[in-house]
Formats: structure tokens, sequence, C-alpha cells
């Protein structure tokens, strides 16, 4: 038991040092970590953290990431999260921010399986309302309003 929860650590540890700490925002956080899901098997992996630590303990450790990084964010304030959306949206490179298609999308694929349906709902109507703000921001701004 000791020596698997060391191991749990360890991927922690590797995880937010070499995969997240560099990345700006939660949001970002956010969709890294479940970009590392596949959607056909449910697992989550990362190359080097499975060739380091297998694939059980990686696939519960980044699972379990994914969760805790879908409730910080939900816990921030939505002036936070509306800063922290723009600023991933920007990253990505896109000025209008996603389609309705990829916005729905992002937001299923960003939520965790195992949360909460009350948790996934607020999500859903949080992300909905801050990517219509975004969109409305950016078009204020294009029309010099």
């Amino acid at each position: 038991m000791q020596d698997q929860l060391r191991i749990y650590r360890q991927i922690l540890y590797d995880l937010a040092l070499h995969h997240l700490e560099p990345l700006e925002g939660n949001y970002s956080r956010l969709a890294y970590v479940a970009a590392l899901r596949d959607p056909s098997t449910g697992k989550y992996g990362e190359r080097t953290l499975i060739e380091a630590y297998g694939q059980e303990p990686v696939h519960q450790a980044l699972s379990r990431s994914h969760e805790e990084l879908f409730e910080r964010v939900l816990e921030l304030p939505l002036a936070q999260q509306q800063e922290d959306l723009a600023q991933y949206v920007g990253a990505q490179g896109g000025p209008e921010g996603p389609n309705q298609k990829v916005q729905g999308e992002i937001l299923e694929s960003w939520i965790p399986p195992q949360a909460p349906g009350y948790l996934k709902e607020l999500f859903r109507s949080n992300l909905n309302a801050l990517f219509e703000l975004l969109h409305d921001r950016r078009s204020k701004a294009r029309s010099g309003k």
C-alpha cells in the first residue's frame, strides 16, 4: 500500500512539473488532462508517464487529476473563469472562439465522466455563458463600441 501511494504521488509530481506547470491558466490545464483520456476506452494515458509507472497507476492518477482540475475551475469566481477562458481561447489562436459545434464538443470533453450530475450541469451552464460573453466582448471590440 505504501508503495502504491508513493507511485501515485510521484505520478502527480511528474504530471505537475513536466506537463501542467508550463501551461497558463486553469482551462489550459483542464483541456490538457481531458485530452489525455481516450474517449473510446475511457482510459487516461500519457506516454512518458506510462513508460515510467505503468498504465493502471497512470490512469488512476490522471483520472483523479481531471476531477480535481474540473472542480478547481468551478470554485473560481465567474469573472476569473471569464479571464481564464479568454486567455485559453486567445492562446489557441482563434480570435472568435469556437463555433457552436466545437464549443459543445469542448464542453463535454472537459467534463470528467465520474463528476456528479449537478457539477456537470453547473459547468455546462457556466461555460455556455462565458463563451457567449467572450463572443459578445469580441464582437463589440471589432465594431469599436
